[in-house]
């Protein structure tokens, strides 16, 4: 089953991240001061902003050797996008980030996060663990509140498989994107963006294009997600044939998952990158010059975003949720119970206070009470 494999675990790791999502992005710990300008004092802000404005053009290399990971893109007003393709449990991803960014001393830099998500910004591996080890029943009812019960659940899964692997490579996925936000605060000018679409619309698309009987099959798979991944397996996915070999075996088990968490989101990172990719004006006469972008994504985007780059893009329609029918409504009141039976048994195999609490939760006592069948006459 392609559950079990381990390119499938990294996929699902990423989509995940903690829980809460009050946190802000804050200003990089390491400001990389050293190699900030010094200017002159008696400046005015407008000759402060161009001393900094040439001396960014100075360092920009106008034929960067760039790692065989970046793809270069070109706007229509010759704006340039160097899109980094990563894995995202990966050293060597972190280090082509950084040598893009010092490079080509960009104007945005963008990232495959979206608001709620941006504390993987801030988090470690000590406190991914904390946090996937401490599922309590505060957190699963926030989950299913924020998600809906079935998106919830999974989404608490995940966060769960994503801890696993963590444990087990001694390092917490988003590591590129940590190192994005930091080489970005160190170029002047340098704005930073999340570019993702929110997950809370992803899982619920992904959820509602699942047949109930997927969604146990995929709940069962996540449950047994154990298999070992080293730091050789990791690098592997970077590779675009292994990629693409991954993803048709995705496609042929689960097409509506890949469609939602994958195709989808290839057209709304398109999106957010072209957006980000428009002319920026220049001190002190404000004129407009093509701007220059390092767009991070896993590597598994950069296709899709490559075959979108020149297409026009509808992106209302990958952002609402269709209402589902009357007779699916009816299946899932009758089916949903045996789901969440699966679901249940994957959340105490991965953690038995994870169990409890799901079936402590008013929602599910409501649902078992509603399927149960009626006492004998």
């Amino acid at each position: 089953m392609i559950l079990k494999r381990y390119h499938l675990k990294l996929l699902f790791a990423n989509v995940v991240s903690r829980l809460s999502q009050d946190e802000t992005v804050g200003p990089s710990e390491d400001p990389y001061e050293d190699e900030m300008p010094r200017l002159p004092p008696g400046l005015s802000e407008a000759e402060a902003a161009e001393v900094l404005w040439n001396v960014r053009a100075q360092r920009r290399q106008a034929s960067p050797d760039l790692p065989e990971t970046v793809t270069r893109l070109t706007a229509s007003d010759g704006s340039l996008l160097y899109l980094v393709g990563t894995a995202h449990f990966s050293d060597s991803s972190k280090q082509d980030v950084s040598m893009t960014i010092r490079a080509v001393q960009p104007d945005v830099v963008v990232v495959e996060l979206c608001q709620y998500r941006v504390s993987m910004l801030k988090m470690d591996e000590v406190t991914l663990l904390k946090e996937a080890k401490d599922i309590n029943l505060e957190k699963v009812q926030q989950a299913i509140k924020q998600n809906g019960l079935m998106s919830g659940l999974m989404q608490i899964l995940l966060l769960k498989v994503s801890a696993h692997i963590t444990e087990q490579l001694g390092m917490a996925p988003g590591g590129e994107f940590r190192e994005a936000f930091k080489e970005a605060g160190r170029v002047p000018f340098c704005k930073f963006h999340l570019g993702d679409r929110p997950i809370p619309v992803t899982f619920k698309r992904a959820i509602a294009a699942l047949s109930m009987w997927q969604k146990a099959r995929l709940a069962w798979g996540l449950c047994f997600l154990s298999d070992p991944i080293s730091k050789e397996d990791v690098e592997k996915c970077k590779q675009k044939d292994l990629l693409e070999q991954t993803m048709l075996e995705m496609i042929g088990e689960f097409p509506a998952l890949h469609q939602t968490i994958v195709a989808e989101r290839d057209i709304y990172l398109t999106h957010t990158l072209r957006q980000a990719a428009r002319c920026v004006e220049a001190p002190p006469n404000a004129q407009k010059v093509p701007a220059v972008v390092v767009g991070v994504v896993g590597m598994g985007h950069v296709p899709g975003i490559e075959k979108n780059w020149e297409k026009e893009l509808n992106i209302q329609e990958i952002m609402s949720v269709a209402p589902p029918s009357r007779l699916n409504r009816v299946m899932v009141t009758v089916m949903k119970g045996a789901v969440i039976g699966v679901v249940g048994y994957a959340c105490y195999r991965v953690g038995g206070s994870l169990g409890r609490a799901l079936l402590s939760l008013p929602s599910v006592k409501s649902l078992l009470e509603t399927i149960k069948p009626p006492p004998p006459a």
